[in-house]
């Protein structure tokens, strides 16, 4: 069966939008105090797997005077059940910023404890949303619609394990509610197929659409007794944020990542010599929120 790998991957698709020009009033502008400190606990549901971890962050300053959010991570769980985290992720300092002059960079994961990973990019993928609804400055009350149409496939494809790996999205914000009272906006940020699609598609199967939209997303894996295991498929993140406006400090996270696929098992890599195609529908429910 084949899975979804980490969600850093669609990152780098800011380098197409760095150029927007920041707006000079944004209402969902993060106001940092140096020294303040803190704790979200993440809740996720990977297909069967159910965990939970903390993120413990300080607002630091670096040395060109750019505030920016460090981030370490423990007390993780595994269906109920603590976890030991190896050194290489108690480690591991993530920088994270809401500034939109900073652009989003992914942290070293090559030390990490390989359970982790998700959560670390999917924490990232919370603020990036963020950052890009900051960035693009294009929301400024409710019902404030913008779309970042961009497309281009990025891999997570090793080249050992993951012969190929990509998916290519779109992007779809909407600021859904404002609450002057509770001094709270919610962020919704849709990752969308885009209209046509720009994914390595190795295999005449692999053409026809999983979904409704063209297909978004490929993987191409070694199996075992030397076969490869493939699939195409849809794949679409949900994200909805809770944003305060004092401050702008995220106040929960929830993200619903879908990926409708099509997987064959294959006796060669050019992938003609296939077993029956089965569909498989992988979900992730991922949620954040704040420790007091």
């Amino acid at each position: 069966m084949l899975k979804t790998l980490g969600i850093f991957w669609w990152i780098y698709a800011f380098a197409a939008i760095l150029a927007v020009p920041v707006a000079a009033q944004n209402l969902l502008h993060r106001q940092y105090r140096e020294g303040e400190t803190l704790v979200y606990r993440m809740t996720g549901v990977n297909e069967n797997w159910h965990y939970t971890i903390e993120a413990k962050g300080v607002v630091k300053k670096d040395a060109a005077g750019a505030f920016y959010e460090d981030y370490q991570w423990s007390h993780m769980t595994s269906e109920g059940n603590p976890l030991e985290l190896g050194a290489g992720t108690t480690a591991l300092h993530q920088r994270l910023s809401l500034d939109p002059d900073q652009n989003p960079t992914v942290p070293d994961l090559s030390k990490v404890d390989p359970k982790t990973i998700g959560p670390i990019t999917d924490f990232m993928t919370f603020y990036s949303d963020l950052w890009l609804a900051i960035k693009t400055g294009q929301l400024a009350k409710a019902a404030d619609h913008f779309y970042v149409p961009y497309g281009v496939p990025s891999s997570w494809a090793d080249g050992n394990y993951v012969l190929l790996g990509q998916s290519s999205v779109d992007f779809d914000l909407t600021l859904k509610s404002v609450n002057q009272s509770e001094q709270t906006a919610v962020l919704v940020a849709r990752h969308v197929p885009p209209a046509k699609s720009m994914i390595k598609q190795p295999a005449s199967w692999m053409q026809a659409p999983v979904g409704d939209k063209p297909n978004n997303w490929v993987s191409v894996q070694k199996g075992q007794d030397g076969k490869f295991e493939a699939g195409v498929g849809e794949e679409t993140f949900d994200v909805e944020l809770t944003v305060s406006l004092k401050d702008g400090k995220i106040m929960s996270g929830q993200m619903d990542n879908v990926v409708k696929t099509v997987e064959r098992t294959c006796e060669d890599e050019a992938l003609t010599k296939c077993s029956e195609p089965k569909p498989h529908t992988i979900e992730r429910k991922i949620g954040i929120v704040p420790v007091q």
